[in-house]
């Protein structure tokens, strides 16, 4: 079990019906920023022809406020998906800052979903710390011109993505700016900005540096995160690493909560966890569920250049007061509604030690 460490795997698109979204409330152009203010995604209605579904992210790092659930909502409409990601975000000196890679880029092309790639330039002091800063707003008039240049745009995700990289020099730089301009104006230190320029620096000649940079970044969390389990999940199998070529010309490290290897079958699979005792949250579960529509769309799948058949599962883990009979209405109807994204894309749920059965 413990040399289940070098899957490797091939996906040349994704296909997926999404049952979950959430309905969305659409909000018209000059309402953008009032949008952002009140919705984690919503349809943004250009014109009385146009509309986007739009997502945006708090931070660059997938790991915080469910980014991967709010893209998941916008899926299900049938225009345009469109995801605005901060280069990075500085939270003070004392706090964090994260930097987008191009791994989450390389993904969201994978989706479909055109991204833009943002910048803060609004902020406050925290009332709890008193050398971070907190409610970063997006430069929304920004915003609204590379939405504007999109919705002329008549190429796919992947081309568009790939613009954005080229820019990322010009829109680190206006980031950079911004956050001295909140440092000052509110008087809260950010972390170095040598450090940030050099890492922007690195990015300057385009897409081709940017992505060798971020795959090394993301090869070495990759393999951090596959020797290290954190402390809210429940796994009982051990982490694996996929590395994933795909059409855009470069591998995606990926690396997936447990995997096991049964005969010919590899088990891909995604955890979540909860000490309560109901099923894990909303979020968490579509979070799981973005990582299913990747798992599900695989091929080639081998370890060793053995071929294996993978079999994606999302795991749910509870706490041990846990019963089916015993949860709410709303968390029955939830789970029937994910048995049947699972029924209709090919996926298995796991709920604690028991596979659900999909009628």
């Amino acid at each position: 079990m413990d040399k289940i460490n070098n899957i490797t795997a091939k996906i040349k698109g994704i296909k997926y019906k999404p049952f979950l979204c959430r309905k969305l409330h659409t909000f018209d152009f000059d309402r953008l920023a009032d949008g952002l203010s009140k919705e984690a995604t919503f349809i943004l209605k250009i014109d009385e022809k146009n509309q986007i579904a739009l997502s945006w992210w708090v931070s660059a790092k997938r790991t915080r406020s469910y980014p991967y659930a709010r893209v998941y909502d916008s899926l299900d409409f049938s225009g345009k998906k469109v995801t605005i990601i901060p280069i990075f975000k500085d939270e003070g000196k004392e706090g964090d800052r994260d930097f987008l890679q191009w791994d989450t880029i390389s993904l969201m092309s994978l989706l479909g979903v055109y991204v833009i790639i943002a910048y803060y330039d609004e902020a406050e002091q925290s009332s709890r710390y008193e050398k971070k800063i907190t409610k970063q707003r997006f430069d929304v008039n920004y915003l609204k011109d590379e939405i504007k240049k999109l919705m002329s745009y008549q190429s796919d995700a992947l081309h568009w993505n790939i613009s954005q990289i080229e820019n990322v020099w010009e829109i680190g730089k206006k980031a950079l700016d911004s956050y001295g301009k909140i440092s000052k104006s509110i008087g809260v230190e950010m972390h170095s900005r040598k450090t940030a320029e050099k890492r922007i620096e690195q990015l300057k000649e385009g897409k081709d540096a940017f992505m060798t940079l971020s795959r090394n970044l993301a090869e070495m969390a990759q393999k951090r995160e596959s020797i290290t389990t954190q402390p809210k999940e429940k796994l009982s199998g051990i982490k694996g690493t996929i590395t994933i070529t795909n059409y855009l010309g470069g591998n995606y490290y990926f690396t997936s909560d447990e995997v096991e290897l049964h005969k010919n079958e590899l088990y891909l699979i995604d955890a979540k966890h909860t000490k309560t005792d109901n099923l894990p949250s909303l979020g968490d579960i579509k979070d799981g569920l973005l990582k299913m529509m990747l798992f599900t769309n695989l091929v080639d799948v081998k370890i060793n250049s053995k071929e294996l058949n993978p079999i994606p599962i999302l795991k749910l883990t509870t706490g041990k007061g846990f019963s089916n009979e015993g949860i709410k209405e709303s968390q029955k109807e939830m789970l029937e509604t994910v048995k049947n994204e699972a029924k209709t894309n090919g996926f298995r749920i796991l709920l604690n030690k028991t596979f659900i059965r999909l009628e």
